[in-house]
């Protein structure tokens, strides 16, 4: 990866929190540390992904998580509509970027476009 982490301002931390803990939990990721109003998610102890309240929320980004298997990707979705995301499109291949590109996106509390894929043939 050449993003060493990412930040992002959100209408309402815990909102976010409960949201991509639960919709990020399928794929391994969870908040490993919380510093000044700022939630951190990640693996494996380093935390990758930050959001937090303060200023006006970033709009409507495209969030990108790597899933380790379609499984994972489906389990994603799931998830992320459980815990209140709105389908922005179900677990599928996309061959437009390639023929292994399996993924699904879930809008998020504040808009963001939220995908987890996996690049792996089928599992």
């Amino acid at each position: 990866m050449i993003l060493d982490h990412i930040g992002l301002t959100v209408s309402d931390t815990q909102a976010s929190k409960a949201f991509f803990s639960a919709a990020l939990a399928p794929l391994g990721v969870s908040v490993v540390m919380e510093v000044q109003g700022w939630v951190g998610l990640g693996k494996d102890g380093k935390p990758d992904f930050w959001f937090g309240a303060g200023g006006t929320p970033h709009a409507g980004m495209h969030l990108a998580f790597t899933a380790g298997s379609r499984e994972q990707v489906r389990a994603f979705y799931a998830a992320a509509l459980a815990a209140g995301g709105t389908d922005n499109g179900p677990p599928g291949i996309r061959e437009i970027y390639h023929p292994n590109y399996y993924g699904a996106f879930v809008l998020g509390p504040d808009g963001h476009n939220v995908e987890a894929v996996c690049h792996l043939a089928e599992d």
